[in-house]
């Protein structure tokens, strides 16, 4: 066996989704998969970071030991449900969570302490992912169209991976053999934001609170006006752009709108900025992944938008849960970097060349 363990927590905020996966043979066998969710005052203050703040440093690194509690709690889970110990595994690829993102000024910013999580675990542990990439010129992101390829690729079809966690992002799987992909907007980001504010929820479960409310006029086209929309591809964004005060600022003049229209209307921003991307692409097939493909009422617009030429599934339909997509591509990557094979694709992120991604820290 040839094992590794992926965790990721993504932009959701919501906590840590692992997998462990045989890559025995250059298949992908999971073994296991757990999910612990973050505490809530960790979660307040892994958002409060997203932003300048005071003593951010020290409360960052606090941060940092926290999830690293969390990661190896996973670790544990995973392995108990594997039936494996420690020391089956080869590595585990951490993500961390991301609290800025700024590859226009050369930078991205992982929160994490791996050397802490390779410690709790016994385990090799691979981290800080999109660095090398921002190094060699590119975004840093997205990096799971490789992984996507890798796993979902069909030679001679056209598919769309569309992952809508708290920012969306698709992977174009294209017949030839060639990948695109690029951060399409807001995922989830808006939609959270909002359901919190006004009924104290982490999400909208299955889109209910959004199937009560209609668009509200105008809003959307003033959402939409943003120009990350009409940025050509290499690019990728996150809570650096789309958060609560950039949306407070677009509804100055939508002041009165009721909360239940707001909500459809961001659930809209989101399938019609990821339609709007897809639609650049010839495919009949787009499969969701993340946690938005639990969301019957973002599905169904997106679904409306593409048209009844596109069938649109989750990625059930090819194996994988869609909540297990982005943790068994870091598990992927960590396997790569095992390899010393690289674990980008310049075509996507725009890095002068192929790089292997990641750095080691030895348990």
């Amino acid at each position: 066996m040839s094992l590794y363990i992926g965790l990721m927590s993504g932009t959701s905020l919501d906590g840590v989704d692992g997998v462990l996966v045989d890559f025995w043979a250059g298949a992908a066998r999971t073994m296991s998969a757990a999910y612990v969710s973050f505490p809530a005052a960790l979660r307040a203050e892994l958002m409060a970071l997203q932003a300048a703040s005071p003593n951010e440093l020290e409360r960052e690194a606090l941060a940092a030991n926290q999830l690293a509690a969390i990661y190896a709690e996973c670790v544990a889970e995973l392995l108990v449900k594997g039936d494996m110990k420690a020391a089956d595994v080869r590595a585990v690829g951490v993500h961390g969570q991301t609290i800025r993102h700024r590859p226009e000024l050369g930078f991205t910013r992982q929160t994490n302490n791996p050397a802490l999580v390779a410690e709790l675990c016994g385990i090799d542990v691979i981290a800080d992912f999109r660095s090398r990439d921002i190094a060699a010129g590119g975004q840093g992101a997205p990096l799971v169209p490789a992984f996507h390829h890798a796993m979902f690729g069909e030679k001679g079809q056209t598919r769309v991976l569309a992952n809508i966690g708290g920012i969306g992002n698709i992977s174009v799987l294209h017949a030839n053999g060639q990948v695109t992909g690029f951060d399409t907007g807001p995922g989830n980001v808006l939609m959270d934001a909002w359901i919190a504010r006004h009924q104290g929820k982490e999400y909208d479960a299955d889109g209910a609170w959004a199937a009560t409310g209609k668009e509200v006029p105008g809003l959307l086209s003033a959402l939409l006006s943003e120009p990350y929309f009409a940025q050509p591809a290499p690019k990728s964004t996150g809570r650096d752009l789309f958060h609560a005060d950039w949306l407070d600022d677009k509804m100055r003049p939508f002041a009165g709108a009721a909360p239940e229209d707001v909500m459809f209307t961001l659930t809209r921003l989101t399938a019609v900025s990821l339609a709007n991307a897809i639609k650049e692409y010839k495919t009949d097939a787009v499969y969701l992944c993340g946690g938005g493909a639990y969301n019957a009422t973002l599905k169904r617009e997106l679904e409306a938008e593409l048209g009844s030429n596109v069938t649109v599934n989750s990625t059930d339909a090819l194996g994988v849960p869609p909540n297990r997509v982005e943790a068994l591509a870091f598990a992927w990557l960590a396997f790569r970097f095992g390899e010393r094979q690289p674990g980008n694709l310049p075509a996507v992120t725009g890095a002068r060349g192929e790089r292997v991604l990641g750095a080691l820290y030895p348990r």
